[in-house]
């Protein structure tokens, strides 16, 4: 089964947990799913450095969570065979556009899904960030609209050879 990294920023807010939810299990039958966001160690340690009185060691404790979560979504984006993108917003998300640029310029194929009907490319030619748009198209993935369309990507993934 083909592995891939679901980039998004749909673990910081309750009003996008549960489509993070309904994605991941319309993509869990076709591929492995590497989401950061079960990683719930990680926002469980960035709360608990508000019980530190030291405004310096609370800092250093966020700077070397803040390390370990960038080292640990690099590594799912290593052992993953693409990276599947949530790119809704008024603009997309810098962490899930780093992860993009990251994945393109490891050779990982990317897919992205806007379902936000907003406009929010640099011009009309765009649909979202050319930039962003460019390493999806260049690595051989394409922008969807629906999850369905998603899962059709995961379907053309899972039945490619390399």
């Amino acid at each position: 089964m083909k592995r891939i990294y679901l980039a998004s920023p749909l673990g910081f807010a309750t009003s996008t947990m549960a489509f993070m939810g309904d994605l991941v299990a319309a993509l869990e039958p076709i591929v492995a799913v590497e989401n950061p966001w079960d990683k719930t160690e990680f926002s469980e340690a960035i709360l608990a450095c508000s019980t530190i009185d030291s405004y310096a060691e609370r800092i250093a404790k966020l700077e070397a969570i803040n390390f370990e979560i960038g080292r640990s979504n690099t590594e799912m984006i290593d052992r993953s065979d693409a990276v599947f993108a949530v790119l809704d917003g008024v603009d997309v998300d810098s962490g899930t556009a780093a992860e993009i640029g990251y994945a393109f310029g490891t050779g990982k194929k990317v897919y992205g899904i806007r379902t936000d009907f907003r406009l929010a490319g640099d011009n009309l030619g765009s649909t979202v960030n050319l930039q962003i748009e460019y390493f999806i198209h260049a690595s051989g993935g394409r922008i969807v609209s629906t999850v369905d369309d998603l899962v059709e990507c995961g379907r053309e993934l899972s039945s490619s050879l390399a």
